[in-house]
């Protein structure tokens, strides 16, 4: 199973970027999907994930800016990030676990916040 990230860039502050991860290969579905990410020098953090019934958690500090979704079908999952920060410079990476126990996590994608 792989994870496949992309989206990511450099964005100004208050800008916009949307954040996409499929998973490939052989698996049925999967229970949750979500977004974690990591600065420099800063531990890794979830920033959101949502389960199968759509249930959603957010980091307090991208509440109200940021939107996680999915498409069940195709085991895919999106952020989108809106009123950026410079804090929310980071590396993220997307992560699937399954219902048995299974967890996959992908390569990340860059995001800079910058003016």
């Amino acid at each position: 199973v792989q994870l496949q990230a992309s989206g990511g860039g450099l964005v100004q502050p208050g800008g916009t970027l949307r954040l996409s991860c499929a998973a490939s290969g052989n698996i049925y579905s999967m229970n949750v999907m979500g977004w974690y990410r990591q600065a420099p020098g800063k531990q890794r953090e979830l920033v959101a994930d949502i389960d199968v019934h759509g249930g959603t958690r957010y980091l307090d500090s991208v509440k109200g800016r940021f939107t996680i979704s999915r498409d069940t079908p195709k085991n895919a999952v999106y952020l989108q990030m809106n009123n950026l920060k410079p804090e929310d410079t980071a590396v993220y990476d997307c992560i699937a676990d399954g219902f048995y126990g299974e967890h996959y996590q992908g390569q990340g994608t860059q995001v800079t916040v910058s003016s």
